[in-house]
């Protein structure tokens, strides 16, 4: 909002918007790669220059649409239906984002235009979220189904994974960096808790 003074949302209604708020409509883009004819994204994230990235929950479409000239382009996951959601950028530019259909961890590299995906070791892991750290050297998320939160390395394409001591159903994923490592944070849905994972290694 700092750049423009604009604030974007998602409405995944169809409400119409008046006074201050205006609604530029789906995504609907002729070329670019998929060309879909039009989208409801439930989730967005924006970059420095506020050009606000859109994630398709029902289907598997990123879209991003330029703050300047309004302009939509629009890319694909691999697969159908991996349900793209919670997209975060690292300090690089690049999104990632949890594919709670697809069992993994999802990237777009705007300045490629490329797509990269990580599977979960364990199935079911259905994540909700997705969290990088500075530098985009670690990138955490956390599963809503099997009990286990996932650290990628971003370089090596490895995932650790850490069984959780008891049921959990988790959502939005934090990393604090305050220490000599990154330190991940959540809170357990169904356990009225906050948790706290600290890799050792």
């Amino acid at each position: 909002m700092y750049v423009d003074n604009k604030v974007w949302m998602t409405d995944t209604a169809t409400a119409t918007s008046t006074g201050s708020i205006s609604r530029p409509g789906s995504g609907r883009t002729s070329g670019s790669p998929s060309s879909p004819s039009g989208r409801s994204p439930a989730t967005a994230a924006d970059d420095k220059n506020n050009n606000v990235y859109m994630l398709e929950f029902g289907g598997n479409s990123i879209g991003m649409r330029d703050a300047k000239t309004g302009e939509v382009k629009i890319w694909s996951t691999s697969a159908a239906r991996t349900r793209p959601r919670r997209g975060r950028l690292d300090d690089q530019g690049r999104l990632w984002f949890a594919q709670y259909g697809g069992n993994a961890i999802g990237m777009f590299d705007p300045a490629t235009e490329q797509m990269k995906e990580f599977k979960l070791p364990k199935a079911w892991g259905n994540p909700y979220d997705v969290v990088p750290s500075k530098g985009g050297a670690e990138v955490w998320t956390g599963s809503m189904s099997n009990d286990y939160v996932s650290r990628l390395d971003t370089k090596s394409g490895e995932i650790t994974e850490y069984l959780l001591p008891r049921t959990t159903n988790i959502r939005r994923v934090f990393v604090e960096e305050a220490g000599p490592r990154p330190v991940l944070w959540f809170g357990n849905n169904h356990g009225s808790a906050i948790v706290r994972v600290e890799p050792v290694e």
